[in-house]
């Protein structure tokens, strides 16, 4: 079995294809060298392909495919030219014979994907997608977009910020109260809508206590705080990069040390990805 092919398999084991929203997103094998690295033993993991990351993958000369948890190809491209940032990086990666897989909104949803890594923040409690997935795959009973995380016990929202920065090892966060969980009313966290990177589209027919999100529009907040909901805003990449190291890279390395083929694949994270967004 190709490198190619071993890794798609891994990879389609932790996040089905099917369970994308293909209806807007762009997911799966996004480039395929026709001359492909001839000995590549590594697969690289990212939140984002940008110019930096792409330096960083090409100083491993055992890298054969970039994992891209954004797809660098999203809309239509009419041309391929070099002044434009994303051809560019997808033309050298040819060249380079390196292939490129996103699984974005399929990772996303999955059972054991980024949101219920998200989660996991919270504490001691119980959780659901907020649009259950059809036709899942088997193994796959519990996917679905977004996550409704309801506390064992309810907490105050303060303590709710301090898991959230400390789960995602963040100084800061940006929060909107909720005039019923400020400081005079002191109304307890009960329920929490969650989702990964851009969550007002899967968050807002739901009403908890809290969304849990990277980024939400002004507008789209001042609807939340309507509605008495108070939101956590953690920056986009912010609510995904971790998943890389601490899940997705053990459990494809593990699915591929036990596909009984003779050489080794290792898997790697990107150590130059990073939120381009800092406060300070």
């Amino acid at each position: 079995m190709t490198f190619l092919r071993r890794v798609i398999n891994a990879l389609e084991k932790i996040a089905p294809l099917s369970l994308a929203e293909t209806s807007w997103d762009n997911v799966g094998l996004l480039v395929e060298p026709p001359y492909p690295h001839s000995s590549p033993s590594r697969v690289f993991l990212t939140i984002d392909l940008t110019p930096a990351v792409l330096e960083e993958v090409f100083s491993d000369p055992k890298v054969g495919m970039i994992v891209a948890y954004h797809p660098p190809i999203f809309r239509a491209w009419k041309q391929l030219t070099l002044a434009a940032v994303k051809q560019a990086m997808v033309m050298k990666c040819v060249a380079r014979g390196i292939s490129i897989y996103s699984p974005h909104t399929a990772l996303d949803s999955s059972f054991g994907g980024v949101n219920d890594w998200l989660s996991k923040a919270l504490g001691q409690g119980s959780s659901v997608p907020i649009i259950p997935a059809r036709n899942y795959p088997v193994g796959q009973e519990n996917a679905g977009s977004g996550r409704i995380f309801t506390f064992d016990e309810p907490i105050p929202l303060s303590v709710v910020i301090e898991r959230v920065k400390n789960y995602l090892q963040l100084q800061h966060v940006r929060v909107a109260t909720a005039a019923r969980h400020s400081i005079n009313s002191k109304e307890l966290i009960s329920t929490v809508g969650i989702c990964a990177g851009s969550g007002s589209s899967v968050l807002s027919p739901i009403r908890p206590d809290l969304y849990f999100t990277g980024e939400m529009s002004h507008h789209e907040v001042l609807d939340a705080l309507a509605h008495e909901t108070s939101v956590i805003l953690c920056e986009h990449s912010n609510t995904e990069r971790g998943y890389l190291s601490t899940v997705l890279k053990p459990r494809l390395e593990k699915i591929l040390l036990a596909d009984e083929e003779i050489d080794r694949i290792d898997v790697i994270v990107s150590k130059v990805d990073t939120e381009p967004l800092k406060v300070v």
